[in-house]
């Protein structure tokens, strides 16, 4: 394993220059079972080492919980690093266990508040909205988005699971940075709309899940067998029974990609994502989880790595075979309001 440092890419048009892969953060703290704080924060310090500079995490993620844990090492890091949060999915007092889709104003006003503070920053580098309320106009979301940029508590805005009808709206507000969305071999429903409207606009692409909550990694085969009661993928309909066999079995053709580089699946899943920034025009940054500086190590590694045409031809059937939605309710996300 090289040290070499990953490249570089600007979010946005004028958002800053950050690495080519970012850092999901959530797992750290939240959704996929126990975790070690030593070993997390070994992973933040062995990313930036590698040049990783965008760190996204959410105020929902452990009701707070991450932005707290991470905290220590952005204010270690400050200059160095660009600090990615959402807002939208509030936590009720009385059922810590629910998440209520919220875009209005006031809400957006004290979600910034409580988030500036448990990160211990002046300002929030990007700030997304995390999921979309139908019930709240998007230019009106936006609008207050905007109001705190203009007040400095907001650098860079960004939307989460939005259609693309929805980008072209906010976009009109307001500039968007960033768009992030579920986007791998086995969820490619963004490509029909989404992606060719943040070409268009010039909206960096900010991949989650890319690794298919580490399905593609052949982690595990089966989430009700292999993870632990409290993992959130043991909910998801791709995840479990029948469709994790037969999901299972479409990672035959990344093995055999895999191992004509000597490389990981993992790698190769992360490799086909990189490339999608050639094959759709735009910055595409994906933000692989993980909890391991040996795992940071592999998944950087995978930038460098170049498929072939044949290759990706190779790949290209996966997506379409997939046995399961994204989600158990798929109102939430982007292809479920196309």
């Amino acid at each position: 394993m090289t040290d070499s440092r990953i490249p570089t890419v600007r979010l946005g048009e004028n958002g800053p220059e950050v690495g080519v892969q970012g850092l999901g953060c959530m797992g750290m703290s939240f959704a996929y079972g126990p975790s070690d704080a030593d070993e997390s924060r070994a992973a933040l310090e062995r990313a930036l080492e590698l040049g990783v500079t965008l760190y996204d995490t959410a105020d929902a993620y452990g009701a707070g919980e991450n932005e707290r844990f991470l905290s220590p090492f952005f204010r270690a890091h400050r200059d160095e690093v660009v600090i990615a949060t959402k807002f939208a999915l509030s936590i009720p007092a009385d059922d810590p266990t629910r998440r209520v889709v919220r875009n209005d104003a006031p809400y957006i006003r004290e979600a910034v508040e409580a988030s500036l503070k448990r990160l211990d920053v002046d300002v929030i580098d990007l700030y997304y909205m995390h999921r979309r309320d139908v019930d709240v106009p998007i230019e009106d979301t936006v609008g207050v988005m905007a109001e705190l940029v203009r007040e400095g508590k907001v650098k860079q805005l960004g939307l989460s699971e939005v259609t693309a009808a929805e980008l072209r709206a906010a976009h009109a507000v307001h500039p968007i940075a960033a768009l992030q969305s579920e986007w791998s071999l086995f969820s490619r429903d963004i490509e029909a709309k989404v992606v060719p409207a943040a070409a268009d606009l010039g909206v960096t692409l900010v991949p989650y899940s890319p690794l298919g909550r580490g399905f593609l990694t052949g982690s595990f085969s089966d989430a009700a067998q292999d993870l632990t009661a409290d993992d959130y993928r043991r909910t998801q309909p791709r995840f479990t029974g029948e469709n994790a066999a037969a999901n299972g079995a479409l990672l035959e053709p990344v093995r055999a990609v895999a191992k004509a580089h000597d490389a990981t699946l993992g790698q190769i899943a992360l490799a086909w994502v990189h490339q999608r920034s050639e094959v759709h025009g735009l910055p595409v940054v994906p933000i692989p989880g993980t909890r391991k500086a040996s795992r940071v190590e592999e998944n950087t590694a995978a930038a460098a790595i170049r498929l072939t045409a044949e290759e990706l031809a190779l790949l290209d059937p996966i997506a379409a075979q997939v046995a399961g939605d994204r989600y158990a309710d798929m109102r939430f996300a982007s292809a479920g309001r196309e």
